[in-house]
């Protein structure tokens, strides 16, 4: 197929997903289209199973799209852009702390504690991972998706300070876990040395240096849009920070996802009080919306029907229904510990430890990563239990976070 023929059906489907949900379902968009996706999946497995209907063509056509550079080198920096672009900095300013260490000594924690779960788990059930790929796991797997929590807390409902603190998180540490997936990925191939000096440097050359190629991105943005009011042209500007600043970054080895993050925050803030007339800030925002929807909507078709690829042998199977209770723990700890201590000096909503840990949702970067995995005995069993964890955390979590946040508010 070529690279229309791919976009024409990826467009196609999700449209046809998303008439089915919204006419008969009623789900959130993205969940109802990834739903849909998986149930036909499992009934194209099923059918090739009993002989009823060969995958082969659907599984080659689906091979040629490399999920792992859609997301990361294609959609990932607009979805990031579009979400930063409409989070108030005040806010993001007052639980700076806390989105901080979520942010990183959260993942941290997070990733040890489930790379020790996993190495048992995965043992107990006669899987043979070695601990450093647990370790990748645990990177990959212990993030919040910016792309799936920011889809999801649209919809719910949830306070207003809980949702800065998730949204501001999930925007922040996906740049983190992807320097710590480099390092730590680094180490397990023997490209890297395991040394704390070296893992601390490529933290301050991706993720600082990214802080701070993104911040001139955002200055530059700000003064080009400063200087005219013609909004067709400052679309475009805005499109060319995402896609060359992106590309950048990617150039002069910094982190590309934290620096469109904060590129976003500066344009979303300063530059739309200071530097955008009225019609300026309502084009642009609609623009960003329906670019952020229809990416949204694609990816989360790419994730339902990304099961047709994945082999699930038994044991992964079993393997996974232990470790996705593990890795929702995990998240517990990593931000009961922290909000329990900031608790003593500020305040928080109630049940902010719950809505923090159940709202933590995973997505199309773990998939994304662990996909981008070379070709090692590892991947297999960890491309399993990602997925499910995955699936879970967007069907359960994402379809039931709602009610949590329903509860406090009241």
């Amino acid at each position: 197929m070529t690279l229309f023929e791919i976009i024409a059906a990826l467009l196609s489907l999700t449209a046809v997903f998303a008439y089915i949900n919204h006419r008969f379902i009623g789900m959130p968009t993205g969940i109802g289209i990834m739903l849909i996706g998986l149930v036909l999946s499992l009934l194209l497995i099923l059918m090739n199973q009993i002989g009823w209907f060969s995958t082969e063509t659907v599984e080659h056509h689906l091979s040629e799209i490399d999920f792992d550079e859609t997301v990361m080198n294609g959609m990932l920096s607009f979805l990031l852009f579009a979400g930063a672009l409409h989070v108030n900095l005040n806010r993001l300013s007052e639980h700076k702390e806390t989105i901080a260490i979520l942010a990183s000594i959260g993942v941290i924690t997070s990733a040890l504690l489930v790379s020790v779960a996993t190495y048992y788990i995965l043992a107990w059930f006669g899987i043979n991972v070695s601990y450093i790929y647990c370790l990748v796991f645990g990177v990959l797997i212990s993030p919040t998706d910016p792309i799936a929590v920011m889809g999801i807390l649209k919809k719910v409902g949830a306070p207003k300070s809980i949702e800065v603190k998730i949204t501001g998180e999930s925007l922040f540490n996906d740049g983190v876990a992807v320097v710590l997936f480099i390092a730590v990925l680094g180490i397990a191939t023997g490209q890297f040395e395991a040394s704390f000096s070296h893992i601390s440097l490529l933290f301050i050359h991706e993720a600082i240096g990214g802080g701070v190629f993104g911040f001139i991105l955002g200055l530059l943005g700000y003064w080009a849009l400063k200087s005219i009011d013609n909004y067709q042209v400052e679309i475009l500007i805005t499109l060319a920070i995402v896609t060359g600043g992106y590309a950048l970054a990617g150039v002069f080895h910094l982190s590309g996802p934290i620096a469109i993050v904060v590129a976003g925050l500066m344009i979303g803030n300063q530059g739309r009080q200071l530097a955008m007339s009225d019609t300026t800030r309502v084009r642009l925002d609609n623009f960003w919306e329906l670019l952020d929807e229809i990416l949204n909507s694609v990816l989360f078709l790419l994730i339902g029907l990304e099961l047709l690829l994945i082999d699930f042998m038994p044991d992964y199977f079993y393997a996974a229904l232990v470790i996705i209770p593990a890795v929702v723990v995990a998240r517990w700890i990593s931000v009961g510990l922290p909000v329990s201590l900031l608790k003593l000096r500020r305040s928080f909503s109630p049940h902010a430890i719950k809505i923090l840990t159940w709202g933590g949702l995973r997505g199309g970067i773990s998939v994304a990563l662990v996909l981008s995995l070379p070709d090692v005995p590892e991947k297999g069993p960890l491309l399993a239990l990602t997925y499910s964890v995955v699936l879970f955390s967007i069907l359960v979590q994402g379809m039931t976070v709602g009610k949590l946040a329903k509860l406090a508010k009241q």
